[in-house]
């Protein structure tokens, strides 16, 4: 996820910030990534690129860019017209300056959530792609290649499946819960809501 957000977010703050040709540029080719189902094309990514650890870490940031991409473009468009970033432009900050300095700061609330939900996503795809034996080369240990290896004992050993398998499961629910503990932590809108309730 650190290789999706170090590419997602950059290029989203640079396309909300620059609406036209260059923000449309951006989320037109976030777009076409999004057209490609992730599983398929982090095996075509893994398949060209050759099997090892880097490789499979790479192939999934390319897959999820474009959703941090996304998450951060819309929370440039809606802060960038807002009374501190007019006045940095006032007193003549640079676009680069008003980006990394007054915008991204003020929107790292839902990129925290997006990258705890999305250490799920690459969980579950990185064992997708050990169990199809295109993941993490051995001797590195891979929960989906665990599981692959472990489907003819099934009878005998059962439990050479359930671990792993309850390992992934337990996770990626982890993470799911994290991310909805750090959403409702952050979002000021579910605050007011649950103030306006009591």
């Amino acid at each position: 996820m650190g290789v999706a957000a170090g590419l997602g977010v950059p290029l989203g703050a640079i396309a909300g910030y620059y609406e036209r040709w260059l923000g449309e540029g951006i989320m037109r080719v976030a777009d076409m990534v999004f057209s490609f189902p992730a599983l398929l094309l982090a095996l075509v990514l893994v398949t060209v690129m050759g099997q090892s650890t880097l490789n499979v870490v790479v192939a999934i940031g390319l897959v999820y860019w474009p959703v941090f991409a996304r998450i951060t473009r819309g929370s440039v468009l809606s802060v960038k017209e807002e009374d501190f970033v007019q006045a940095a432009r006032a007193i003549g900050d640079t676009d680069v300056s008003i980006i990394f300095r007054e915008i991204l700061p003020n929107i790292v609330a839902p990129i925290i959530v997006q990258a705890t939900i999305s250490l799920a996503v690459a969980v579950l795809v990185e064992s997708a792609l050990s169990f199809l034996g295109l993941g993490v080369p051995p001797p590195n240990p891979s929960w989906g290649r665990m599981l692959s290896q472990s489907r003819g004992f099934m009878q005998q050993a059962p439990w050479w499946v359930i671990a792993p398998g309850l390992a992934i499961m337990f996770t990626v629910l982890s993470f799911n819960f994290i991310g909805d503990a750090l959403r409702d932590a952050l979002d000021p809108h579910q605050e007011r809501q649950l103030e306006g309730r009591n």
